[in-house]
């Protein structure tokens, strides 16, 4: 079930950038089958599992050729997660970083960071931006497709370790893909803060 990932994962940025979509519905309708599957458990929707192969089987022109998936690096060096982490914030404030920003990713979870941590500002990055619906779909299926790798925090082996680093490489390399936008929706939050305390959104000066 986690191949569809690897679409996203292996993206080659020289792809049409309207091809990202095309990989993200795969991503998105696999995991949707995936979840619906494990609350009702119908013949009929298993029917969506054979939907889903296809299409992932259509869409190996996106991986030909295929982004290099970081690997675990043999160097032990020490990281200091807030540096790094701040390093990933700095790459999306510029367009395109996306093999930047996966190889970013890959090196704090592969050298010991914690892969909440990641989560958390993936999200803060995701809502500073001017979010459509794919992107929203996007984190939110890979990160319950992460939750169910998990284990509660439990190791189940490299294996395991190699499919979460390759879920969240996804989910990143996506979001640098579609950043930065104009960030104007926060001026929607701004007005909100006001009304709810009674401020005025217009006031006009006396001559």
């Amino acid at each position: 079930m986690l191949c569809f990932s690897l679409r996203i994962a292996q993206f080659h940025t020289q792809n049409e950038f309207s091809d990202w979509d095309a990989a993200l519905h795969t991503f998105t309708f696999t995991n949707a089958v995936h979840q619906g599957l494990r609350r009702v458990p119908s013949l009929d929707l298993l029917r969506g599992v054979f939907d889903a192969a296809m299409r992932i089987y259509l869409n190996r022109f996106l991986n030909i050729p295929s982004a290099t998936i970081p690997k675990k690096s043999i160097n032990d060096k020490t990281i200091d997660p807030d540096t790094t982490l701040r390093g990933l914030t700095d790459l999306l404030d510029k367009q395109q970083r996306v093999n930047e920003s996966g190889q970013l990713v890959a090196n704090y979870l592969y050298q010991g960071g914690r892969f909440d941590l990641l989560m958390s500002i993936l999200g803060k990055l995701l809502l500073r931006e001017d979010r459509n619906f794919h992107s929203i779909q996007m984190i939110e299926a890979a990160y319950r497709q992460y939750s169910l790798l998990d284990n509660g925090g439990k190791k189940d082996g490299n294996d395991n370790e190699d499919a979460k680093v390759n879920i969240l490489l996804a989910a990143s390399r996506y979001l640098a893909a579609h950043s930065p936008t104009m960030r104007s929706q926060g001026r929607t939050y701004q007005i909100a803060n006001k009304l709810h305390h009674g401020e005025q959104l217009f006031e006009e000066k006396a001559t």
